[in-house]
Formats: structure tokens, C-alpha cells, sequence
């Protein structure tokens, strides 16, 4: 019997995909880290006064146990679980899902190319 491994597309969401997208491409010139989490805003009034605002894609993916929201360090962040790593990577492997080009900073922190792999791209 062969126990096939869910693939990048089953892992994350179409929905969830553009998050992680826009959250780790570039932005103002400067490269966002995976270690360093997806930035989330927070209520700045109302009974949710100083909570985090989570999008849909967020809860979904807190949901399945892929990320998780920190606020002992300032800001929150949605921070991968090691579930949500391992599907990041097999998301980062599908060129067609994340251009390795565009997110090549994102390939190298997951190990999955060097940076001569990166310059040759």
C-alpha cells in the first residue's frame, strides 16, 4: 500500500496561498523572514480593543494546527507550527504556487535552495 503525502495544493487553501503570498513577498525593498511571522493587525476599538484581527485565511489555517498568533512580543504575529513549515516547504517546492524567482528569499530559509542555486535562477 502507498501512502501518499498531501500535496502543496491540498496544504493550503487558494485563500490561504495569497496570504502567505503577500505576507512573505517583498515589501518597501526589504525581504520578510518565515522566523520573524506574518504581521497582524489589531482592534483598535470596541469589546476587541488590542486584540488580533485575524483574517479568515489565518483562522483557517490556526484551525488545522499550521500557524499560531504570539502577542508577547509587541505586535502579533501568526507564527508556523512545525506542520505548517513542513507545508510551506511543499508549497515553496510547487513553481507554479511560488515562483522560486520572486520568493527565492523564502527557498533559501527553508533550505531548499542555495544562494548560487538562487543567483543561477
Amino acid at each position: 500500500m502507498v501512502i501518499h503525502s498531501p500535496s502543496s495544493i491540498d496544504a493550503f487553501t487558494a485563500p490561504e496561498r495569497d496570504i502567505i503570498r503577500r505576507e512573505l513577498g517583498q515589501h518597501f525593498g526589504s525581504f520578510p523572514s518565515v522566523a520573524e511571522g506574518m504581521f497582524l493587525r489589531v482592534w483598535r476599538a470596541g469589546p476587541l480593543a488590542g486584540k488580533p484581527k485575524l483574517p479568515p485565511a489565518i483562522q483557517t489555517m490556526m484551525a488545522r494546527g499550521l500557524v499560531e498568533v504570539q502577542t508577547d512580543r509587541g505586535m502579533p504575529r501568526a507564527f508556523f507550527t512545525q506542520a505548517g513549515l513542513a507545508a510551506l516547504r511543499q508549497l515553496a517546492k510547487d513553481r507554479r504556487l511560488l515562483d522560486p524567482v520572486r520568493y527565492a528569499h523564502i527557498r533559501h530559509e527553508l533550505g531548499l535552495q542555495t544562494e548560487q542555486a538562487a543567483a543561477a535562477e
